[in-house]
């Protein structure tokens, strides 16, 4: 399929205005924060932006009229987090983008080491430890690349339902299944897409892998270890 065929309905003006909305430096601040999937506050959104409350307020309503926001009344209080799941991949696109052509020679990705092992980009997790999911999958035969996407094989079923990960209804979902989405720092495709939220997912509940503080770092367990061995035959020592 030809590109402007494959995009034929995309309209320019509608991209160059969101373009416009992730031009600010505080709302792409803003943007960043919420990449770990959670729901934080108006105050707490202005805190990590280093902007006034009354800013933060004319950025917030902003990014919500772009679709890229949502809002969540839950009491007295207002919680913001990302609209959906796209918003994050074209976020960490944009990461990628920010240093492609550094002006002089500088590793990719966050500084902090904890983040680069292993952080969650929204809902998926990502850095190393995202890309040595893909690439033990990749290698045992249970994914295979398929254009943007990964192709979850037969033998692929078969091992995520190890991890609760039940692909036949994933597929009744909206959701794309399993997306290869490019690594901030690692440069390699991790899982993305309604299998590796819900792999994430089962990974925090059953105590494999845990949040570092209020951070996107993530810390994967003694006994995360094990699982990941024994179940989809990753070797994180």
């Amino acid at each position: 399929m030809a590109i402007m065929d494959k995009f034929s309905d995309v309209s320019p003006v509608e991209v160059a205005a969101i373009a416009s909305v992730l031009s600010d430096a505080a709302r792409a601040a803003i943007l960043i924060s919420l990449l770990d999937g959670r729901a934080r506050t108006a105050g707490e959104l202005a805190f990590v932006a280093g902007i006034s409350a009354p800013t933060a307020s004319s950025h917030l309503a902003k990014l919500v009229d772009s679709g890229l926001i949502t809002v969540i009344p839950q009491g007295r209080h207002r919680y913001h987090r990302l609209a959906r799941p796209e918003a994050a991949q074209a976020l960490e696109a944009l990461t990628v983008l920010a240093v492609t052509a550094p002006r002089k020679p500088r590793t990719p990705g966050p500084r902090d080491r904890a983040l680069r092992e292993g952080r969650t980009c929204y809902d998926h997790f990502a850095g190393y430890l995202g890309v040595a999911l893909a690439d033990t999958l990749l290698a045992a035969g249970c994914v295979v690349e398929d254009g943007r996407d990964f192709r979850v094989t037969d033998e692929g079923e078969r091992r995520f339902i190890r991890v609760g990960v039940d692909i036949p209804a994933l597929r009744t979902e909206r959701r794309p299944l399993c997306r290869r989405c490019i690594d901030w720092s690692e440069r390699r495709p991790h899982l993305a897409g309604a299998v590796g939220a819900q792999l994430t997912a089962n990974c925090f509940s059953a105590g494999w892998v845990e949040r570092i503080g209020e951070t996107r770092g993530v810390h994967v367990t003694d006994i995360g270890r094990r699982a990941f061995l024994d179940l989809l035959g990753l070797d994180l020592r």
